[in-house]
């Protein structure tokens, strides 16, 4: 058992007959009445997310984790199957498992974290960027700079992420994966 002091992100716990992973949280003081963690946790099965506040002091029921790096594979439908990098074993996981599965390109690295108590994945964690190359942009219109103007480009997984006009088809960009959006652009 834990308590609310020892919330911080990516603790699982179990909580409402399901696991769940603490996305965010914020310690709050006020200067009336009893201290509270707010949090953001997402259930590992679902993949939900919800609001939820524990007083301070509640205790919590946290899962024993183990983290371990597989390398992605390939896809195949709503089946990802990625290769641990260490004992060579793989695993196939579906795609709701995955934070930003339209990120992922093959050859990646990731962080599969694993219930000990039954040797189950519960969640992929990706790394906190990704390069890719644009595959797909429209050419930016002379003179439509005034402000941050974006436009939609298609990146080689095929997903689509909003970049600044100057960016063109064959540059590679950096990629937030917790948020989807544009970086910087990544000169070789």
């Amino acid at each position: 058992m834990a308590s609310t002091s020892d919330i911080r992100n990516g603790l699982c716990i179990r909580y409402n007959h399901d696991i769940y992973k603490i996305i965010e949280f914020l310690h709050v003081k006020p200067g009336k009445g009893p201290a509270f963690v707010r949090t953001k946790l997402k259930s590992l099965t679902t993949g939900k997310v919800l609001d939820n506040t524990f007083s301070a002091g509640h205790k919590i029921d946290d899962v024993r984790v183990e983290t371990h790096k597989y390398q992605f594979l390939y896809a195949e439908g709503n089946d990802f199957h990625f290769m641990h990098t260490e004992t060579y074993e793989q695993i196939s996981l579906q795609k709701d498992i995955l934070d930003a599965p339209d990120l992922l390109k093959e050859g990646e690295n990731v962080m599969v974290i694993v219930n000990t108590e039954n040797d189950m994945p519960l969640s992929v964690d990706m790394p906190p960027s990704v390069i890719l190359e644009v595959t797909y942009a429209e050419p930016g219109v002379k003179g439509n700079t005034a402000t941050n103007a974006t436009k939609p480009a298609t990146v080689e997984t095929g997903a689509t992420v909003n970049v600044p006009l100057f960016i063109n088809e064959g540059d590679k960009i950096k990629i937030d994966t917790a948020t989807g959006s544009y970086q910087e652009r990544v000169k070789e």
